[in-house]
C-alpha cells in the first residue's frame, strides 16, 4: 500500500481494552460502524497521519518524534484496517459517503436516533417520561411569573441527554407550550457537534416516536437559493447523526399533540474563526443572507425559535488538566450568570464577546444556536427558567451547565 495516508476528523477517545491502554477511533458520521483500536504508544500517528507523508516518511517520523520503532509490515496492517473502516480521508470514503447521503436524501424521514437509548422508543412510554419530568419541575423552584403577559417567541433549550437534563427541558417547554399551540413553523437552530459548516441544512423530515413533524421544504430552498446549496447541504449527512435538534423536536412535538407544526432544521456550526480570530459573524455573507431568508419567513408565519445548546463543558472528560470542586463549580455559575444575562438582555455580540475574551475555555458549544436565535429575533428579552450543572464523569470532576430561557 503506497499512498500518503490523510486521517478524516474521527471520535477520539482514551480507552483500556484487554489491559491495554489505547485510543478508540470512530467515524462520527456513522459511514462506517468499525472502530479501530491503536496502543497508545501508536497514537502518534493520528497526528502524522496528514496527507504529506507516505509510509517510509511515517515510520522516520514515528521514530525520530516519538521514539517508536515500527516495521513496514506492522504499519501497513495498521493503515489497511484504518482504511477499510473509511477513517481515511480518500476516494473509498468518498464513495461509502456519496451512498449514505443519497439513502439519507431518499429515506421516508429521519428516524430519532436516540429512541431508546435516552428515551423511550415507545410513544406511550415517552409521554410518561416527559410527564414526570414535567412534575418534577413544577415542584422545583422555578417561576414564570416574569413571562406572564409576554408574548413568548423562542427559546433555549438544553440538548444534554432527558436523564440529567429533564427538568430543565420541562421547564423552559412548559413555559411556551401556550405560544407553541399557536405556531406554525419552528425554527430549530442545533449545535452541529460534528462541526465543519457554519449552517447545514436538510429537506429530510424529523421522526419521533409521536410521528413525522414535516419539514418547511419552501423555507429550505429559499435559504439554498439565498446562500448557495453547495454550502448549506454539504454537510448534510450529519443531520442523520446528530442529536441536537430530535431532543428539541421532541419536547416540540409532545406539547403540540395534534396540532400541525412544520420544521426547519438547521445545524449550526463552524464559529472557531468568530471566536478565535477576529472575524464577525455579523458582517459573514452566508450567516447574513440565511437569516434574510428566515427573518422574512418569522414576519409571515406563526413562528417559534428554538435554540439547543448546552453551556460549559469543563473538567478532565473534556480536556481540562484539573478536576472541577465546589469552589470551581460556584465560580462556573458566576460565569455562566453573567453570560445568561447577556442572552436575557438579547445581546448576541457581547455574549461572543465574552466567550471570544475567555478563548472559549468553558467550551460553550451552544453559541452558534443562541447567538443565530438572538439575531434572528431581534429586540427580545429573555427568563431563565432553570439552570444545572450536570455531572459528566463518574468522578464527579467534570460537568456540563445547561440552562432554559424563553425569549419574548
Amino acid at each position: 500500500m503506497s499512498f500518503r495516508p490523510k486521517l478524516r476528523d474521527l471520535e477520539v477517545h482514551v480507552v483500556d481494552q484487554s489491559g491495554q491502554r489505547g485510543v478508540l477511533l470512530r467515524d462520527p458520521l456513522g459511514v462506517s460502524e468499525r472502530a479501530i483500536f491503536l496502543p497508545m504508544k501508536l497514537a502518534p500517528l493520528l497526528q502524522l497521519c496528514d496527507g504529506t507523508r507516505d509510509e517510509a516518511g511515517l515510520r522516520a517520523s514515528l521514530a525520530v518524534r516519538a521514539g517508536v520503532q515500527i516495521g513496514p509490515t506492522t504499519l501497513g496492517q495498521v493503515l489497511a484496517q484504518m482504511d477499510e473502516a473509511l477513517l481515511l480521508d480518500n476516494d473509498r470514503f468518498a464513495e461509502a459517503h456519496e451512498a449514505a447521503l443519497a439513502a439519507f436524501r431518499t429515506s421516508t424521514f429521519r428516524p430519532p436516533v436516540l429512541a431508546g437509548q435516552s428515551y423511550p422508543a415507545d410513544a406511550e412510554a415517552l409521554e410518561a417520561a416527559l410527564g414526570s419530568y414535567v412534575a418534577e419541575a413544577l415542584t422545583a423552584e422555578q417561576t414564570l411569573d416574569e413571562v406572564e403577559g409576554r408574548e413568548v417567541r423562542g427559546l433555549i433549550s438544553p440538548h444534554i441527554d432527558y436523564q440529567r437534563g429533564g427538568p430543565i427541558y420541562a421547564g423552559v417547554w412548559q413555559g411556551a407550550e401556550e405560544a407553541i399551540k399557536e405556531v406554525e413553523l419552528a425554527i430549530i437552530l442545533g449545535t452541529d457537534h460534528i462541526g465543519g459548516a457554519k449552517l447545514t441544512l436538510t429537506h429530510q423530515r424529523y421522526a419521533t416516536p409521536w410521528g413525522v413533524l414535516p419539514t418547511a421544504s419552501d423555507v429550505v430552498d429559499r435559504v439554498a437559493r439565498a446562500v448557495g446549496p453547495e454550502a448549506v447541504f454539504a454537510k448534510e449527512l450529519h443531520h442523520r447523526v446528530e442529536h441536537s435538534i430530535e431532543l428539541a423536536a421532541v419536547w416540540l412535538h409532545f406539547l403540540l399533540g395534534g396540532v400541525h407544526c412544520s420544521l426547519v432544521p438547521v445545524l449550526c456550526g463552524g464559529f472557531e474563526a468568530f471566536v478565535d480570530e477576529d472575524a464577525n459573524p455579523a458582517e459573514d455573507a452566508d450567516l447574513a443572507a440565511c437569516l434574510d431568508v428566515l427573518q422574512e419567513t418569522v414576519s409571515s408565519r406563526r413562528t417559534m425559535i428554538v435554540a439547543a445548546g448546552d453551556l460549559a463543558h469543563v473538567g478532565p472528560a473534556f480536556g481540562d488538566s484539573y478536576g472541577i470542586d465546589f469552589v470551581q463549580k460556584a465560580r462556573l455559575k458566576t460565569a455562566d450568570e453573567e453570560m445568561l444575562n447577556l442572552i436575557c438582555a438579547g445581546d448576541e455580540e457581547a455574549l461572543l464577546e465574552l466567550v471570544r475574551a475567555e478563548g472559549d475555555r468553558r467550551r460553550v458549544c451552544g453559541l452558534p444556536p443562541i447567538y443565530l436565535a438572538l439575531r434572528l429575533l431581534g429586540e427580545t428579552e429573555g427568563v431563565v427558567t432553570g439552570y444545572a450543572q450536570c455531572p459528566a464523569d463518574s468522578q464527579g470532576t467534570s460537568f456540563v451547565s445547561i440552562c432554559g430561557v424563553l425569549l419574548s
